[in-house]
């Protein structure tokens, strides 16, 4: 299990923190997906949980902060870029350096291919692999001191669809062997098709942690952004009104003078604002 508490980056100048306040849990044989747009947050959040960014909070690893573990990566396996490496280097050398490196059999190499289907490849240069391969090296990687704790970042980015499939493919297999598995996506159909919990970032704040069956349910849905001086006031009407028409909404409060309602229109908020006298500033289909 992943248990992260009050991160929090260091200012930025005059601009805030790009992580406010970020706790959440990431559970032990389940797949929990880190969800923003870009600048939401989710890459500070990631290299603060494994302490490689200043700022504040604690993050537990197995009820452990990182720097209390003796060996890191027989805990964690970690992607957050691409895999580092001489380009003339084979998969399989590349592979069997970091089995030296972490103490394991140089056989270890030849598992985590097949686990990856990379198997095929072990003699191919890395400067040769496309962008899916290269994903999946990542991942074998990551595999090679057989971590608990799986932490990627944004795996499946400019993936075609298949390779996509076949990386969280492997991620929800090391997840139903009983590790932890944490990944970050600015894709909402991405987490609710491949994670089992889904905590969602914007402006560097939790706004949701879900299930993924209820994040599906409810922010799969179009979203309004609203800006209003009477931000309280309004969510209740909008809430009230929808539930006389049962009709599924969500409306959430994201601080200051903003919502997000879901499952609304900003003809049909509008219209409450209208009604009940309320100055809006903004309502924007996103």
């Amino acid at each position: 299990m992943i248990q992260a508490f009050g991160l929090t980056s260091n200012p930025r100048k005059e601009l805030p923190p790009a992580v406010d306040d970020v706790s959440f849990e990431a559970p032990a044989g389940r797949v929990t997906a880190l969800l923003g747009a870009a600048g939401a947050g989710k890459t500070t959040a990631l290299r603060l949980m494994l302490e490689l960014q200043h700022g504040r909070g604690l993050t537990y690893f197995r009820g452990r902060p990182l720097h209390r573990i003796a060996h890191p990566s027989h805990e964690v396996g970690v992607l957050l870029g691409d895999v580092p490496g001489h380009p003339a280097r084979t998969v399989r050398g590349h592979l069997r350096m970091l089995c030296a490196a972490a103490g394991v059999p140089a056989r270890r190499a030849d598992e985590v291919l097949e686990s990856v289907g990379l198997e095929g490849l072990r003699d191919e240069r890395l400067g040769t692999l496309s962008r899916g391969m290269d994903r999946r090296l990542g991942l074998a990687c990551a595999l090679v001191p057989d971590p608990h704790t799986l932490v990627f970042d944004d795996p499946a980015g400019a993936l075609s669809a298949p390779d996509a499939r076949r990386l969280h493919g492997a991620l929800r297999a090391h997840a139903a062997q009983g590790g932890t598995v944490l990944f970050s996506t600015a894709d909402p159909k991405e987490a609710a098709r491949n994670a089992d919990h889904v905590v969602t970032l914007e402006r560097g704040r939790v706004v949701a942690d879900q299930e993924a069956a209820e994040f599906s349910r409810t922010r799969l849905r179009p979203r309004v952004a609203v800006r209003t001086p009477h931000a309280a006031r309004l969510a209740a009407l909008v809430t009230k009104e929808a539930r006389t028409a049962r009709r599924s909404v969500e409306v959430v409060c994201e601080g200051g003078n903003r919502l997000a309602v879901y499952g609304s229109t900003c003809a049909d908020i509008g219209e409450t604002a209208f009604r009940h006298g309320i100055l809006v500033h903004q309502l924007a289909d996103e």
